[in-house]
């Protein structure tokens, strides 16, 4: 590099770009992840609204009813609901899951058509926490010991 300074930054410049594309393609994981989970979202709130939302409720309940079911699965894997995430974390934005790691985010994926299916078998909220908690921990110690899945980071 001593000999010619173009080369020098050539070799610099190529060095940003290819840790710019390792970068792209993390985050791209890590947002295919996301949309995932967002997507499975649509799974549960359909399940929510046809049998935990009546009719006569107003726009305001409905969505305190999808924010505590919401809070079920946050405190099911992440042992906190997203107010107590934020308090916890004023300077970040976003919410929790968006600071989740790609394990979580499978393991939320599955809570959330796990808890779809238990709202429509009627079981109170507090037992299914009581089980989506055992899901949670199950799964999170299942994908953390898992190769294939740390070839993924």
């Amino acid at each position: 590099m001593w000999i010619s300074p173009y080369f020098k930054i050539y070799l610099i410049k190529e060095f940003q770009r290819l840790k710019d594309e390792e970068n792209d393609r993390l985050k791209l994981n890590w947002d295919l992840q996301r949309t995932l989970a967002k997507v499975n979202y649509h799974i549960h709130t359909d399940a929510i609204k046809e049998n935990l939302i009546p009719s006569e409720i107003t726009k305001q309940q409905a969505n305190s009813v999808y924010a505590s079911e919401a809070d079920i699965l946050n405190v099911a894997l992440f042992g906190m609901t997203a107010k107590q995430w934020r308090d916890t974390n004023p300077d970040k934005k976003g919410n929790i899951r968006d600071y989740a790691i790609i394990e979580q985010l499978v393991v939320l994926s599955n809570m959330e058509s796990i808890n779809a299916l238990l709202v429509q078998q009627g079981l109170p909220q507090n037992e299914r926490l009581i089980q989506l908690n055992k899901v949670a921990v199950t799964q999170m110690k299942s994908l953390v010991e898992n190769k294939a899945v740390k070839k993924l980071k």
